[in-house]
């Protein structure tokens, strides 16, 4: 299906209306996985002219994304990756951790970003951080479809070390630790690994298991638990 490329369109909108001079793209990957971390990318490209064929990862074939995304880890200005555990995943909650693994990635940059693309319409990341949220940014900005593809890659590439390892059964090498039947069947007869996410709702259909699931405090909860003020629960 034709795509429109992506373009500096938000960058030049955050740089003329901010004053901000270097721009980053974040995007993650490995939001709805049962196994595995999340992955974020933090990418900046400055305002030239983006590779060939660059979009969403999730458009691109897996040939056609390692290819790109190589040629991206040398194409673009800088970028890092940083990733929330699975437990901590289990411990922090979603937002908490994907939180996490952008300012993981942010920090691990060259130079602290001015300002911050971030695909989607929830900003996760907040102060201080100048956010400006992009739905569908990983089709329509460049710095964010380039985070997408370098992360997308990265993380697949980690999920098949595990396949080639001692979890051969659970098939991540195709699945990346997303539903699957060849997952679900692995679970059903062998349970959960040290990667996986014990508090993902999966370990519910599975009654052998279910006794290994973690349940998270909410922060109602946990303050009054440790006698402390609620705060925000990322």
């Amino acid at each position: 299906m034709p795509y429109e490329p992506p373009t500096h369109t938000v960058e030049r909108s955050l740089r003329a209306t901010s004053g901000a001079k270097v721009v980053a793209g974040v995007d993650e990957v490995g939001r709805g996985a049962w196994a595995g971390p999340v992955t974020v990318c933090a990418a900046v490209t400055g305002l030239r002219r983006a590779p060939e064929g660059l979009t969403d990862s999730k458009l691109l074939t897996p040939k056609r994304r390692t290819a790109l995304a190589a040629e991206l880890e040398r194409w673009v200005t800088a970028y890092a990756l940083g990733d929330a555990s699975p437990q901590e995943i289990d411990e922090l909650g979603m937002t908490a951790a994907l939180r996490l693994a952008a300012v993981r990635a942010l920090e691990g940059l060259p130079v602290r970003p001015d300002a911050v693309i971030l695909d989607g319409k929830h900003d996760y990341l907040g102060s201080p951080w100048q956010v400006r949220t992009v739905i569908k940014g990983d089709q329509s900005c460049i710095a964010v479809a380039a985070a997408s593809v370098i992360a997308k890659v990265r993380r697949d590439a980690l999920m098949a070390e595990l396949e080639a390892g001692a979890y051969a059964a659970y098939g991540f090498g195709a699945n990346a630790g997303y539903p699957s039947p060849v997952h679900k069947a692995a679970l059903e007869e062998l349970g959960p690994t040290p990667y996986h996410r014990l508090s993902w709702s999966y370990l519910d259909a599975l009654p052998q298991w279910r006794h290994l699931k973690k349940v998270r405090l909410s922060a109602e909860a946990a303050a009054l638990e440790s006698g402390g003020q609620l705060g925000f629960d990322f």
